[in-house]
């Protein structure tokens, strides 16, 4: 590698080519792309992390481990002659310049909704969908629930099928709470009613993605921040009990409530 030379997609590619080669690593060369792909899944995931973080270092580094694993994949289909990176970046160029008209074209949508209309119209010729295939099949089965939840909830939407404002569907957020609390009742419950209650809390779950829509908020994100905000709170009440050489079990329940009101307020503090 000519080390006077910015390193690019060709160094990256190259390394990869050596590493799966005669001399290479054993590792390295018996990947295939379903065993790859799971490792994408996996960085891609701490890309999303790292971002959340906002730390530019983390973040770096991880868009060179996504990047590295597309690569990757791309490498072993190179191998078997199938397509190489400058069909792929060729292919992308071309698509999406397709399903931008409103900048390469003549189209005149200026709005993001209808920006997005236009979207889903131009991916659907593409794939020549005929008009009796349903509009939310393009929503990869393999998503995250609350991922696909928010997916299917849009192309519901933009197909029509949504509610006028977001006070409706806030108020079938309070009918699905409601129902939902009613089937746990006083909290005795039979086989058949505790799948009710599965059924009845997946249905709020699904309501409240559609009022993160209307909010323009993604449940994805909302829910990783509320998570690490949880994490970061646990942890620093761990942290004190076990400066007090003290743990949970040894509190009654009012000296947990008062503990987290505390460790609330000094991590409100300190961010």
């Amino acid at each position: 590698m000519n080390q006077n030379k910015p390193p690019g997609t060709d160094e990256l590619t190259a390394l990869i080519k050596t590493l799966r080669g005669v001399n290479g690593c054993p590792w390295d060369k018996k990947q295939t792309p379903r065993s790859i792909v799971l490792y994408l899944i996996e960085e891609v995931f701490e890309l999303a992390e790292a971002i959340e973080s906002g730390n530019s270092d983390a973040i770096l580094e991880e868009l060179g481990d996504v990047l590295f694993q597309v690569l990757f994949i791309t490498v072993i289909f190179d191998e078997k002659a199938h397509f190489n990176l400058n069909e792929v970046i060729r292919t992308n160029i071309t698509k999406m310049i397709r399903r931008h008209p409103h900048v390469f074209g003549d189209s005149s949508a200026q709005t993001v909704d209808a920006i997005k209309k236009q979207w889903y119209a131009i991916k659907r010729t593409e794939k020549g969908l005929q008009p009796e295939v349903s509009v939310i099949d393009s929503v990869p089965d393999g998503l995250p629930a609350l991922m696909r939840a928010s997916r299917i909830s849009e192309r519901a939407a933009d197909a029509g099928f949504d509610w006028d404002d977001i006070k409706g569907v806030m108020q079938k957020a309070e009918e699905e709470w409601h129902e939902f609390r009613a089937e746990l009742g006083d909290g005795k419950q039979t086989p058949a009613r505790r799948e009710r209650a599965l059924i009845e809390f997946g249905d709020l779950m699904f309501t409240l993605v559609n009022v993160a829509r209307f909010a323009r908020i993604h449940p994805e994100t909302a829910l990783r921040a509320a998570t690490q905000k949880f994490e970061k709170r646990f942890k620093k009440m761990e942290k004190t009990l076990l400066q007090k050489d003290s743990n949970l079990d040894s509190l009654t329940r009012n000296e947990i409530d008062h503990l987290w009101e505390d460790v609330k307020k000094r991590v409100n503090k300190d961010t």
